[in-house]
Protein backbone atom coordinates (compact mmCIF):
# COMPACT_ATOMS: atom_id res chain seq x y z
CA UNK A 1 0.00 0.00 0.00
CA UNK A 2 1.24 3.41 -0.45
CA UNK A 3 2.22 5.85 2.17
CA UNK A 4 1.57 9.64 1.74
CA UNK A 5 4.00 12.27 3.67
CA UNK A 6 2.31 15.64 4.07
CA UNK A 7 4.45 18.80 5.19
CA UNK A 8 2.55 21.97 5.59
CA UNK A 9 5.17 24.24 5.61
CA UNK A 10 5.15 28.12 6.42
CA UNK A 11 5.68 29.15 2.88
CA UNK A 12 4.87 25.50 0.83
CA UNK A 13 2.67 22.87 1.38
CA UNK A 14 4.65 19.43 0.28
CA UNK A 15 3.54 15.66 -0.22
CA UNK A 16 5.38 12.62 -1.15
CA UNK A 17 3.81 9.31 -2.12
CA UNK A 18 6.16 6.42 -0.96
CA UNK A 19 5.12 2.73 -2.85
CA UNK A 20 7.63 -0.25 -1.51
CA UNK A 21 10.07 1.63 -0.78
CA UNK A 22 10.50 3.75 -3.23
CA UNK A 23 9.10 7.60 -3.97
CA UNK A 24 7.12 7.77 -6.89
CA UNK A 25 5.44 11.22 -6.39
CA UNK A 26 6.16 14.47 -4.82
CA UNK A 27 3.52 17.68 -5.30
CA UNK A 28 3.84 20.88 -3.64
CA UNK A 29 1.09 23.90 -3.47
CA UNK A 30 1.63 27.46 -1.90
CA UNK A 31 0.53 27.37 1.68
CA UNK A 32 -1.26 30.80 1.43
CA UNK A 33 -3.25 31.62 4.48
CA UNK A 34 -4.90 28.70 5.53
CA UNK A 35 -2.85 25.44 5.96
CA UNK A 36 -6.30 23.08 6.11
CA UNK A 37 -7.28 24.85 2.73
CA UNK A 38 -3.38 23.53 1.21
CA UNK A 39 -4.22 19.67 2.83
CA UNK A 40 -6.90 20.11 0.89
CA UNK A 41 -5.58 21.31 -2.73
CA UNK A 42 -3.02 18.94 -2.29
CA UNK A 43 -5.52 15.61 -1.38
CA UNK A 44 -7.34 16.43 -4.72
CA UNK A 45 -4.26 16.59 -6.44
CA UNK A 46 -3.30 13.46 -4.65
CA UNK A 47 -6.57 11.79 -5.84
CA UNK A 48 -6.07 13.19 -9.70
CA UNK A 49 -2.79 10.76 -9.76
CA UNK A 50 -4.75 7.29 -7.90
CA UNK A 51 -4.03 8.11 -4.12
CA UNK A 52 -6.90 8.67 -2.38
CA UNK A 53 -6.23 9.83 1.48
CA UNK A 54 -8.79 7.85 3.09
CA UNK A 55 -7.50 4.84 1.30
CA UNK A 56 -3.22 5.10 2.11
CA UNK A 57 -1.98 6.06 5.46
CA UNK A 58 -1.14 9.56 5.90
CA UNK A 59 1.48 11.25 8.08
CA UNK A 60 1.53 15.13 8.67
CA UNK A 61 4.61 16.82 9.23
CA UNK A 62 5.50 20.59 9.66
CA UNK A 63 4.32 23.77 11.66
CA UNK A 64 0.91 23.47 10.10
CA UNK A 65 0.58 19.70 10.58
CA UNK A 66 -2.28 19.61 13.43
CA UNK A 67 -4.88 21.62 10.36
CA UNK A 68 -4.33 18.43 8.00
CA UNK A 69 -7.76 16.78 8.32
CA UNK A 70 -7.28 13.36 6.85
CA UNK A 71 -3.93 12.67 8.26
CA UNK A 72 -4.05 9.28 10.58
CA UNK A 73 -1.34 10.31 12.58
CA UNK A 74 1.45 13.78 13.59
CA UNK A 75 5.14 13.75 13.71
CA UNK A 76 7.72 16.60 14.47
CA UNK A 77 8.92 18.12 11.57
CA UNK A 78 12.88 17.25 12.85
CA UNK A 79 12.34 13.88 12.84
CA UNK A 80 11.00 13.60 9.33
CA UNK A 81 13.30 15.74 7.75
CA UNK A 82 16.29 13.84 9.39
CA UNK A 83 14.23 10.45 8.06
CA UNK A 84 13.83 12.21 4.51
CA UNK A 85 18.11 13.18 4.11
CA UNK A 86 19.03 9.77 5.17
CA UNK A 87 16.70 8.41 2.89
CA UNK A 88 18.31 10.83 -0.10
CA UNK A 89 21.57 11.00 0.86
CA UNK A 90 22.92 8.30 3.48
CA UNK A 91 22.24 7.44 7.26
CA UNK A 92 25.17 9.55 8.48
CA UNK A 93 25.99 13.22 7.88
CA UNK A 94 25.11 16.67 8.72
CA UNK A 95 22.09 18.18 7.07
CA UNK A 96 20.76 21.61 6.70
CA UNK A 97 17.31 22.56 5.80
CA UNK A 98 16.83 25.84 4.96
CA UNK A 99 12.77 26.41 4.88
CA UNK A 100 10.69 29.79 4.44
CA UNK A 101 11.05 30.81 8.19
CA UNK A 102 13.97 28.92 9.68
CA UNK A 103 16.62 26.87 9.05
CA UNK A 104 17.79 23.70 11.06
CA UNK A 105 20.82 21.96 11.12
CA UNK A 106 20.34 18.19 12.01
CA UNK A 107 23.15 15.66 12.65
CA UNK A 108 22.39 12.14 11.34
CA UNK A 109 23.56 8.49 12.98
CA UNK A 110 22.36 5.66 11.58
CA UNK A 111 19.76 7.33 10.03
CA UNK A 112 18.65 8.89 13.02
CA UNK A 113 18.49 12.19 14.46
CA UNK A 114 21.75 12.30 17.17
CA UNK A 115 21.07 16.39 17.55
CA UNK A 116 20.13 19.14 16.04
CA UNK A 117 19.91 23.30 15.94
CA UNK A 118 17.44 25.81 14.44
CA UNK A 119 17.98 29.55 14.27
CA UNK A 120 16.06 31.86 16.55
CA UNK A 121 12.37 33.41 15.37
CA UNK A 122 13.80 35.31 12.76
CA UNK A 123 13.47 34.74 9.11
CA UNK A 124 16.83 36.45 8.70
CA UNK A 125 19.02 33.45 6.89
CA UNK A 126 15.96 31.76 5.65
CA UNK A 127 14.18 31.48 2.18
CA UNK A 128 11.64 34.16 3.38
CA UNK A 129 14.59 36.40 3.54
CA UNK A 130 15.54 35.89 0.41
CA UNK A 131 12.07 36.05 -1.10
CA UNK A 132 11.41 39.35 0.49
CA UNK A 133 15.21 40.66 -0.47
CA UNK A 134 14.58 39.37 -4.03
CA UNK A 135 11.14 41.06 -4.24
CA UNK A 136 12.29 44.52 -3.01
CA UNK A 137 14.75 44.09 -5.94
CA UNK A 138 12.08 43.47 -8.16
CA UNK A 139 13.45 40.26 -9.03
CA UNK A 140 12.54 36.30 -9.09
CA UNK A 141 15.04 34.65 -6.16
CA UNK A 142 16.35 32.68 -8.95
CA UNK A 143 17.42 35.52 -11.25
CA UNK A 144 18.56 37.22 -8.05
CA UNK A 145 21.15 34.28 -7.30
CA UNK A 146 22.15 34.84 -10.77
CA UNK A 147 22.70 38.63 -10.19
CA UNK A 148 24.52 38.09 -7.28
CA UNK A 149 27.37 36.52 -8.96
CA UNK A 150 28.51 39.42 -10.92
CA UNK A 151 28.21 41.61 -7.89
CA UNK A 152 30.52 42.89 -5.50
CA UNK A 153 29.10 42.14 -1.82
CA UNK A 154 27.60 45.39 0.63
CA UNK A 155 27.19 44.89 3.76
CA UNK A 156 23.52 44.06 5.33
CA UNK A 157 24.35 43.84 8.87
CA UNK A 158 20.92 43.79 10.39
CA UNK A 159 20.10 40.55 12.05
CA UNK A 160 16.60 41.38 11.17
CA UNK A 161 14.30 41.21 8.10
CA UNK A 162 12.53 44.41 8.15
CA UNK A 163 15.74 46.07 9.46
CA UNK A 164 17.71 44.44 6.22
CA UNK A 165 14.87 45.80 3.65
CA UNK A 166 15.71 49.03 5.33
CA UNK A 167 19.20 48.79 4.53
CA UNK A 168 18.47 47.38 1.01
CA UNK A 169 15.52 50.72 0.33
CA UNK A 170 18.77 52.49 1.23
CA UNK A 171 21.68 50.91 -0.78
CA UNK A 172 18.94 51.44 -3.75
CA UNK A 173 18.85 54.90 -3.02
CA UNK A 174 22.29 55.56 -2.78
CA UNK A 175 22.28 54.45 -6.19
CA UNK A 176 24.15 51.04 -5.38
CA UNK A 177 24.11 48.70 -8.43
CA UNK A 178 21.74 45.90 -8.02
CA UNK A 179 24.33 42.92 -8.39
CA UNK A 180 26.15 44.40 -5.48
CA UNK A 181 22.68 44.41 -3.36
CA UNK A 182 22.20 41.20 -4.72
CA UNK A 183 25.39 39.57 -3.76
CA UNK A 184 25.14 41.28 -0.08
CA UNK A 185 21.83 39.70 0.50
CA UNK A 186 23.13 36.48 -0.43
CA UNK A 187 26.09 36.13 1.54
CA UNK A 188 23.72 37.31 4.54
CA UNK A 189 21.85 34.36 4.22
CA UNK A 190 24.91 31.79 3.76
CA UNK A 191 26.95 33.70 6.89
CA UNK A 192 23.91 33.01 8.96
CA UNK A 193 23.39 29.62 7.91
CA UNK A 194 27.31 28.68 8.02
CA UNK A 195 27.67 30.07 11.52
CA UNK A 196 24.14 27.72 12.52
CA UNK A 197 25.72 24.82 11.42
CA UNK A 198 29.23 25.47 12.44
CA UNK A 199 29.61 23.65 15.44
CA UNK A 200 27.60 20.01 13.85
CA UNK A 201 29.94 20.45 11.04
CA UNK A 202 33.07 20.01 13.15
CA UNK A 203 32.20 16.24 13.10
CA UNK A 204 32.99 15.41 9.53
CA UNK A 205 35.98 14.67 8.23
CA UNK A 206 36.99 17.91 5.25
CA UNK A 207 35.90 15.95 2.17
CA UNK A 208 32.68 14.68 3.88
CA UNK A 209 29.53 16.20 2.24
CA UNK A 210 26.79 18.14 3.94
CA UNK A 211 23.80 17.70 2.66
CA UNK A 212 21.35 20.55 1.62
CA UNK A 213 17.70 20.18 1.93
CA UNK A 214 14.64 22.70 1.81
CA UNK A 215 13.88 25.45 -1.01
CA UNK A 216 16.67 26.40 -1.99
CA UNK A 217 18.50 23.15 -3.29
CA UNK A 218 18.12 24.28 -6.53
CA UNK A 219 19.44 27.67 -5.75
CA UNK A 220 22.99 27.10 -7.59
CA UNK A 221 24.79 30.10 -6.38
CA UNK A 222 23.51 29.82 -2.98
CA UNK A 223 24.53 26.55 -2.86
CA UNK A 224 28.10 27.34 -4.40
CA UNK A 225 28.43 29.94 -1.66
CA UNK A 226 27.79 28.02 1.14
CA UNK A 227 30.01 25.42 0.28
CA UNK A 228 33.06 28.01 0.31
CA UNK A 229 31.49 29.25 3.50
CA UNK A 230 31.71 25.52 4.88
CA UNK A 231 34.52 24.25 3.70
CA UNK A 232 32.74 21.06 3.01
CA UNK A 233 30.77 19.68 -0.46
CA UNK A 234 27.47 20.23 -0.57
CA UNK A 235 25.44 17.70 -1.93
CA UNK A 236 21.24 18.30 -3.07
CA UNK A 237 19.00 17.02 -5.53
CA UNK A 238 15.49 18.61 -6.16
CA UNK A 239 13.73 16.34 -4.43
CA UNK A 240 15.61 17.22 -1.27
CA UNK A 241 12.79 19.80 -1.27
CA UNK A 242 10.57 17.48 -0.40
CA UNK A 243 12.97 15.72 2.47
CA UNK A 244 10.24 16.39 5.33
CA UNK A 245 7.19 14.88 3.61
CA UNK A 246 9.38 11.97 2.59
CA UNK A 247 10.79 11.05 5.80
CA UNK A 248 6.39 11.67 6.90
CA UNK A 249 5.97 9.13 4.14
CA UNK A 250 8.23 6.77 5.29
CA UNK A 251 6.88 7.06 9.04
CA UNK A 252 3.49 5.92 7.79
Amino acid sequence: MAAIGIDIGSTAAKAAVVEDGKLVLTLVEPTGFNSVDAANRLAARLADAGYDVGECEVVATGYGRVSVPFADKTITEITCHGRGAAFLFGSDGVVVDIGGQDTKVIQLAGGRVKKFLMNDKCAAGTGKFLEVMADRLGLTQDAMGEMARTGVPVAISSMCTVFAESEVISLIGKGEPRENIANGVVESVVSRVSSLAAGSLGSLAPEDACFLTGGLCENAYVIERLQANIKHPVVTCPEARYAGAIGAALSA
